[in-house]
């Protein structure tokens, strides 16, 4: 009897133990109403910045036509667009390479002889970012790390380390990332165009293919996100989304700190907010009444596209900008670089990144840890721009918003808040005074210059506040996108 008591106590204990040590353990049932309870991980919220990567066999071709707002232009499509027979594609293809030479030949010509994860983890840390989301496997289905799956259901070398470059990318990315202090997260397709499994049984894909391979994934190199893809071609219950989101958020390693979007199925997309954020593809973003993520290129195509040229690429200035307006809406940006199939960032996209990070340095505090306020903005007079809205290839370019001069109006400031403190994120002033407009200044809080700590006079007139801005010296700010804090003003 007592060993009976005995082994019941211990049952209870191990039970009781198991439960503190890992309290996600069978929280969350395989339905949406029960996984939406789980919320999104603090991190996302206050984080804000991430680096995007697509790198794979479509870097060895590196083609795509430049047409700006259209999906045409993606690099990473290569291997579709001439299975479509896309008269861009197919005649570049045809010419450069012959109509009998296929895409998996491209295969071989992937080596990564140049790539450096320590050198890539350092720029990706100084650029300000805060977390690396690696293409762990595009819609081609060639895996970036040693998957059993790839190679058994491809029939051939089909990942990166029983192929050309005999090296596991994802592993030594991932460790270099996280020994910097970042997080590390991989896009991950559900689908492959031209898997023989996917195209004889696309159920028996799933089952075999695609949830063990996606386990190994997550199992192997404990991901803080994964960005999934793919998903249009079924609902999200023919995907087992729902078993396969219960056991990452229940079972797998990382259960308490994973963030996913919301690509699982055809109709997945803005939906199931509670447990997923959405996902905004060069479009114009949301607002704040979401958890939300804009991702696009520096240029056009995610995969480095070789056809592009310095005008294709935004600017450092413009990335700032577009970094501080999704931030001000309450959202995330997830900005990509497509490296060479040698290994190497393009030099100009890894130039962009640490002129981001050096004006992060100074004005991050406007950035990291922020909420959005009750306004994103502040409008000068005259008429509002007609701009496109919505979630994929809109074409909107904040850096025309703030474009002065005419009968438009334009953004005097961006603003975001943490606490108690307002920032005022100014894209230029003309003058010595920069107003806040229909802003009462209470009598403890204090304005100063974000980077320099420099106290800023600041007296009411009216219904506006009005900030001296006199006492600046030229170049102690970026003049073209600089933070007033108006501490305690909340």
């Amino acid at each position: 009897m007592k060993t009976n008591k005995f082994k019941l106590l211990s049952a209870l204990i191990a039970v009781f133990l198991l439960g503190y040590l890992r309290p996600n353990a069978q929280t969350y049932q395989p339905n949406w109403q029960s996984l939406e309870q789980r919320g999104i991980p603090e991190w996302f919220h206050h984080d804000k910045f991430g680096i995007f990567i697509h790198w794979g066999i479509y870097a060895v071709p590196a083609y795509a036509p430049v047409i700006k707002n259209s999906g045409e232009s993606y690099a990473e499509w290569y291997w579709y667009r001439l299975h479509e027979n896309n008269k861009h594609f197919r005649a570049f293809h045809d010419q450069q390479y012959g109509r009998d030479f296929s895409y998996p030949d491209f295969a071989k010509d992937f080596k990564t002889e140049l790539f450096d994860a320590q050198q890539w983890a350092s720029v990706f840390k100084r650029s300000g970012a805060k977390y690396v989301v690696l293409t762990s496997k595009h819609h081609d289905g060639y895996c970036l790390w040693p998957s059993k799956e790839a190679d058994r259901h491809w029939g051939r070398p089909w990942n990166a380390v029983s192929g050309a470059p005999s090296r596991d990318l994802a592993g030594e990315l991932t460790e270099a990332v996280k020994a910097s202090g970042l997080r590390m997260g991989f896009y991950y397709s559900l689908y492959e165009w031209f898997n023989p499994l996917w195209q004889a049984d696309k159920q028996l894909f799933i089952e075999q293919h695609m949830i063990p391979q996606f386990k190994d994934l997550v199992t192997r190199y404990q991901p803080s996100l994964i960005f999934s893809d793919g998903e249009w071609d079924l609902e999200d219950k023919d995907w087992r989304s729902e078993e396969l989101l219960a056991w990452l958020f229940n079972e797998s390693p990382v259960a308490k700190d994973v963030v996913v979007n919301d690509r699982w199925g055809k109709h997945t997309r803005g939906t199931h907010n509670g447990a997923m954020y959405t996902t905004s593809e060069y479009g114009s973003g949301m607002d704040a009444s979401i958890v939300w993520e804009e991702n696009q290129g520096i240029g056009n195509s995610y995969g480095y596209n070789r056809n592009e040229s310095i005008e294709d690429y935004k600017t450092g200035a413009e990335l700032k900008l577009l970094l501080v307006d999704v931030v001000a809406r309450g959202g995330n940006l997830l900005l990509n670089v497509g490296p060479r199939a040698d290994g190497r960032i393009p030099v100009y996209m890894e130039n962009c990144l640490l002129e981001i990070g050096e004006w992060l340095a100074a004005n991050g505090e406007s950035i990291y840890g922020t909420t959005a306020y009750k306004t994103p903005y502040q409008w000068s007079a005259g008429k509002a721009r007609e701009q496109k809205g919505g979630h994929y290839m809109t074409g909107y370019n904040v850096a025309d918003q703030v474009r002065k001069g005419g009968e438009y109006a334009h953004i005097e400031a961006f603003f975001t808040k943490k606490g108690k403190d307002l920032y005022c994120i100014v894209p230029g002033v003309d003058g010595d005074t920069f107003v806040l407009k229909d802003f009462i200044l209470p009598k403890s809080a204090k304005a100063t210059l974000l980077g320099s700590d420099k106290a800023l006079p600041a007296r009411q007139r009216g219904s506006d506040c009005h900030i001296d801005l006199s006492g600046v010296r030229p170049g102690e700010v970026d003049g073209n996108l600089f933070v007033i804090k108006v501490g305690g003003a909340l």
